[in-house]
């Protein structure tokens, strides 16, 4: 099943961006196969991260929201909030390229 995860950050924790972000990427990298495109959100080129979007590949919610549970972002506070919905493509069977 393929599930949006939408993250928003606490402005007030940026240093756990610094002091995370090897564990983070390691983190995704673990996770390539279920999390298929990551990345972060900013309101303006160049501005800082304001959240994060993941688009995930698993089997089921309980599956998207126990990945997104051991994420070192999430475990040490940089996320405010997070929402994770069920996704269905328009068009399933056109390939994308990101």
């Amino acid at each position: 099943m393929l599930f949006i995860a939408r993250f928003e950050d606490d402005p007030e924790a940026a240093r756990i961006r610094d002091e995370q972000t090897g564990n983070h990427y390691a983190f995704l990298a673990e996770h390539s196969e279920q999390i298929l495109v990551a990345g972060a959100l900013r309101e303006k080129a160049g501005g800082p991260s304001v959240g994060a979007l993941w688009i995930m590949d698993v089997p089921d919610r309980a599956a998207a929201e126990a990945i997104i549970d051991d994420d070192p972002f999430w475990i040490n506070g940089l996320r405010r909030s997070r929402s994770l919905l069920l996704w269905s493509r328009a068009v399933p069977d056109h390939p994308v390229t990101i």
